[in-house]
């Protein structure tokens, strides 16, 4: 997502500066060498990234589990990397660890019944109010639609926030010739495929104007936690709001750009 740029693939801030040397160095060192060495520069990557996918997990998620998940994908990352293709490995290997520890918390099945029915009905109200008013909808619209006080509809966003987890193995968009277009897709290097590589610019520009569209507070939540990479914490305290008011806006925030992608894509 972008925080104004077109650009959507901002690289996040450094925490492992040795990994550059070591792709530098690639293939002047042996490959089983190379991959350990990333996988050791990187392990706090791993971390990381579990910390802010931990936002809206149940207690009993074990967030060690999800670690050497995440280390699973990591490893996977640094043996598939190629520095041909023009992307910095912990730019690659943020895909691939957060992959796989969505993938690990998809199988589990935590997301109760109900609070999937629930994300559904915020969803298709939210769709049902952008075709009616032409934007996308306030809280307290969406709230009023569904027939809901507002602090209900912040309880079902704080219950449905887990569902917010955007796995980059979902399929967001299929081409007219019938290719699926994943997530991961829009955050690889270019591909050998010139037809797909214009799809996928594509899908970033239309996700850009998607953003440009919604509110400066909500555009701002999207740009402080993935491109800032701030906390909720600290998001809350830019905002001079609670770190669980942060949470609610970045969940229904999300909500709008599934709906909005889907319709682009569905021609719906």
């Amino acid at each position: 997502m972008n925080k104004g740029k077109s650009d959507f693939n901002k690289k996040p801030r450094s925490r492992g500066a040795g990994a550059s040397k070591v792709i530098n160095a690639y293939g002047k060192v042996s490959g089983e060498k190379k991959r350990d060495e990333l996988v050791k520069n990187n392990l706090k990557l791993v971390s990381f990234i579990v910390s802010r996918l931990a936002i809206g997990l149940p207690n009993w998620i074990d967030k060690r589990d999800l670690i050497s998940t995440g280390v699973i994908g990591l490893i996977d990352a640094a043996k598939n990397f190629d520095p041909q293709k023009g992307v910095k490995f912990e730019t690659y290997a943020s895909t691939r660890i957060r992959g796989s520890i969505i993938d690990e918390l998809r199988a589990l099945d935590w997301i109760p019944r109900t609070t999937r029915e629930r994300s559904k009905e915020v969803e298709k109200t939210i769709s049902l109010l952008v075709g009616r008013l032409g934007r996308f909808p306030t809280d307290g619209e969406i709230a009023v639609e569904l027939g809901w006080e507002m602090d209900y509809y912040n309880k079902i966003l704080d219950q449905i926030s887990g569902t917010a987890l955007l796995s980059l193995d979902e399929i967001i968009a299929t081409s007219p010739g019938g290719d699926t277009i994943k997530r991961i897709d829009t955050v690889k290097g270019k591909s050998e495929d010139p037809l797909g590589n214009i799809e996928r610019q594509e899908l970033i520009e239309n996700i850009t104007k998607v953003i440009g569209n919604l509110s400066e507070q909500e555009r701002l939540v999207i740009a402080l936690y993935y491109y800032e990479e701030l906390t909720l914490k600290e998001i809350g305290m830019v905002l001079k709001v609670s770190e669980s008011r942060v949470s609610q806006i970045h969940t229904a925030t999300i909500l709008k750009i599934r709906v909005k992608i889907r319709s682009l894509y569905s021609g719906s």
